[in-house]
């Protein structure tokens, strides 16, 4: 009986390790009894200070004064055109209490990149709003009008440097897409690719660009201290509180709208995706994202569930469109 002690008291062991591991691997696969409404990240796939890290912040804040969700988070992945910030998102699993900024400039990057992971590779939650580009040049600039503009470009295309984000973004097609309307050959562009605004709006006051492309809150401060002068926006039909002409109003047929949403990972459940839902609705209901809204001059389109997947689908097929058209 003295031999067998041993190991009884070895199999209690190894027992008890088993089933201590079982409840770490229980533990692990749970999001540790954390829902949408108690916990809720969302990654702004670039760095902080840009269109997507603002969009993020915005909704953080909203869904906090809103007591929406008891914590809200934003964490940044930054790194081409949100790409490396989408494929990371890709992998994350069926977790429903994390988020994704996503938007326009995602989608040409995607094509440009080559990446392996799209949209359609997230679960699609909601379309929030949309901002707009704006073609802005530094205010001792001999050009006064956008008919100044067009008329230099024509002239000596390559000659003209234009300045904007990342190539195949939101700013690199609206470059090409004008020029293209404007009678000039998108092959003849000299676009210089910036990390962002910021370094857009450096270049233009440096003059080592004489003309710049970015969304309007980029260049707002400058413009209205009459360190830039705007000379047309992106948008279908004027936008209020910016008092500068779309193109379309100046005779060109362009209007690029940069829509801003938010996605979850794949595989989530249906009932998990429909809470997602209503809470982003819940949030774009609120005072404290009207006044975001407001004062970022974003143009309220609010879409979700299946109807904003067709619209990433559609919006993508454009996007690549567009691209293949103008050989960028």
């Amino acid at each position: 009986m003295r031999k067998k002690r041993p190991v009884l008291e070895v199999l209690g062991v190894v027992a008890t390790l088993v089933l201590a591991a079982f409840a770490a691997v229980d533990a692990s696969g749970s999001t540790s009894g954390a829902t949408p409404r108690s916990k809720l990240t969302v990654m702004a796939p670039a760095a902080p200070g840009g269109g997507w890290d603002l969009a993020s912040r915005e909704l953080q804040q909203a869904l906090r004064a809103g007591s929406i969700v008891n914590n809200a988070q934003v964490v940044n992945v930054p790194g081409a055109g949100g790409t490396i910030g989408l494929a990371q998102f890709a992998e994350i699993g069926p977790d429903p209490t994390q988020l994704m900024m996503t938007g326009t400039v995602m989608e040409g990057a995607i094509t440009v990149n080559g990446s392996s992971v799209d949209l359609l590779d997230t679960t699609p939650i909601a379309r929030l709003a949309e901002d707009y580009e704006v073609l802005v040049v530094p205010a001792d600039s001999p050009f006064e009008t956008l008919d100044d503009l067009l008329d230099a470009w024509r002239d000596d295309p390559h000659g003209l440097a234009i300045g904007g984000g990342g190539l195949g973004g939101t700013d690199h097609l609206l470059v090409g897409l004008t020029a293209r309307a404007a009678g000039i050959d998108p092959a003849q562009l000299n676009y210089v690719s910036f990390a962002g605004g910021g370094e857009v709006m450096t270049a233009l006051l440096s003059h080592t660009v004489a003309v710049g492309v970015s969304g309007y809150n980029d260049f707002r401060d400058q413009i209205e201290a009459g360190n830039l002068r705007a000379l047309a926006v992106s948008a279908e039909e004027p936008v209020p509180g910016i008092d500068t002409p779309t193109l379309v109003e100046q005779g060109i047929d362009v209007a690029l709208p940069n829509w801003r949403g938010v996605v979850a990972p794949p595989g989530i459940s249906d009932a998990e995706r429909a809470e997602l839902i209503s809470i982003v609705t819940e949030m774009t209901e609120t005072p404290e994202w009207a006044d975001a809204l407001s004062r970022h001059r974003w143009v309220d389109s609010l879409l979700t569930g299946d109807e904003f997947t067709t619209f990433i689908r559609e919006d993508q097929a454009r996007v690549d469109a567009i691209i293949e058209e103008l050989g960028l």
